[in-house]
C-alpha cells in the first residue's frame, strides 16, 4: 500500500520537526513548508492526501490562504487546521477546514483523529459524483480551420481530376467527329480516280477510231 502523502506547514521548526516524526513513525509520507507561501506553491507542484497548516505564519490570516489553494487543488486533500488559539466550529469550518487540531496534542491523540480525518474524506470523495468534463469551444474552433485547409487541399485536386475527365471525353469525341472527314476524302479520290479512267477511255476510243479510217 502506498504511504499518504501529507503536507505540513508551519513557521516554528520545532513543531515542524516534531509532528514529521511522529506523522512518519505512524506511515505517512510528509513533506514540510515553513511559510504560507511555500505551502502554496509545494500544494501547486506536488499532490498531497492531506494538508496540515498552522493559522498564523507571515501574517495572522496565512492559515486561511492555505486552505484555499488546498480546496482548488484539482486532486482535493483533506485538510486540518493547526493551531495554539481554538476556533469556534463554525468559524474553521467556514474557512473550509475539514479538522481544527489543538496544540500541544499527546502522539496518540493527534495520530488517531488524523487516521479518522483521513478515512471519513476518502469515503465523502468516493461517494461525491465526479464531475463531467466539459468540451471547450477552442477544441471546436481548432477543428473549423482544419477542416478548410482540408477543404483547400482537396479543392486542386477535384479540379485536376475535372480536368482529366474533360481531355478523356474530347479525346474520345475526336474520332466520331474526323471519320466523316475521311469518307469525304476517299469519296473525292474515287470519283476523281473514276473521272480520270473515263478520260483515258474516251481518248483510247478516239485514237482506234482514227486509226479504222485510214
Amino acid at each position: 500500500m502506498a504511504k499518504r502523502r501529507v503536507l505540513l506547514v508551519d513557521d516554528e521548526v520545532s513543531i515542524l520537526l516534531t509532528v514529521k516524526a511522529v506523522l512518519e513513525i505512524s506511515g505517512f509520507d510528509v513533506d514540510t513548508a515553513a511559510s504560507a507561501r511555500e505551502g502554496k506553491s509545494k500544494l501547486k507542484l506536488n499532490e498531497y492526501h492531506m494538508v496540515i497548516t498552522d493559522m498564523r505564519m507571515e501574517h495572522d490570516a496565512s492559515g486561511r490562504e492555505v486552505i484555499l489553494a488546498a480546496r482548488s487543488a484539482p486532486y482535493q486533500p483533506a485538510v486540518a487546521l493547526l493551531t495554539a488559539l481554538p476556533f469556534s466550529e463554525e468559524d474553521w469550518q467556514e474557512m473550509g477546514a475539514d479538522k481544527m487540531l489543538v496544540k500541544p496534542m499527546q502522539t496518540g491523540a493527534l495520530i488517531g483523529q488524523l487516521e479518522r480525518l483521513m478515512e471519513n474524506h476518502t469515503a465523502k470523495l468516493a461517494n461525491s459524483p465526479k464531475p463531467v468534463a466539459a468540451v471547450k469551444p477552442k477544441a471546436a474552433k481548432k477543428a473549423a480551420p482544419a477542416k478548410k485547409a482540408v477543404a483547400k487541399k482537396a479543392a486542386p485536386a477535384k479540379k485536376a481530376v475535372a480536368k482529366k475527365a474533360v481531355k478523356k471525353s474530347a479525346a474520345k469525341r475526336l474520332p466520331s467527329k474526323t471519320l466523316p472527314v475521311r469518307k469525304v476524302a476517299v469519296k473525292k479520290k474515287a470519283a476523281v480516280k473514276k473521272t480520270v479512267v473515263a478520260k483515258k477511255k474516251a481518248v483510247a476510243k478516239k485514237t482506234v477510231a482514227k486509226k479504222a479510217k485510214r
